[in-house]
């Protein structure tokens, strides 16, 4: 196992790597069918050593494993759980002065204890969830309302239905 340990990639000063998918897709896949069986409980396994595999750490390795699966690289990077503007603005992928005017009308709280404003990361990933299910529910009901003034030749649940696959990358 010493040399395991050698192989493993230093992570570098800025904490961000990006990691291609393996060459040979099989390798991803049996990991991807094993995950996809498991919903909780893991165990890592090494050196006739056993951890328990906390169900956080479970979740985000399962989503790595289904992209890379999927032949998409993976950027690991960590994240502060206060956030500058700056920061706040890249997560949720609008200029830094649209994220002012957010804080500004007061659409998202924030902590100002000097001359800069702290954003809690998750008061950000609640934002983008809300907007996210905001847009897909205006967007649901525009198709709908659509299809029901004849505009398309198919049935609304059609479309819903060619939008679900769409998202995921189906179509």
């Amino acid at each position: 196992m010493d040399t395991m340990k050698a192989k493993r990639r230093s992570v570098p000063e800025s904490g961000e790597e990006t990691v291609l998918p393996p060459h040979d897709p099989t390798l991803i896949k049996d990991a991807e069918a094993f995950l996809a069986a498991h919903f909780r409980g893991a165990v890592l396994s090494a050196d006739g050593k056993q951890v328990d595999l906390p169900d956080e750490v479970f979740e985000v390795l399962a989503h790595v494993v289904q992209t890379m699966a999927r032949g998409q690289a993976v950027t690991i990077a960590p994240v502060s759980m206060k956030l500058t503007t700056s920061q706040a603005a890249e997560v949720l992928g609008i200029s830094r002065q649209t994220l002012v005017r957010l804080l500004d009308e007061r659409a998202l709280p924030f902590e100002q204890p000097r001359r800069h404003r702290l954003l809690r990361l998750e008061d950000v990933l609640e934002y983008k969830r809300r907007r996210h299910a905001d847009r897909r529910m205006a967007l649901a009901e525009m198709t709908r309302q659509a299809a029901e003034d004849g505009l398309y030749d198919d049935t609304f649940e059609v479309y819903e239905e060619a939008l679900r696959l769409a998202r995921k990358g189906e179509i």
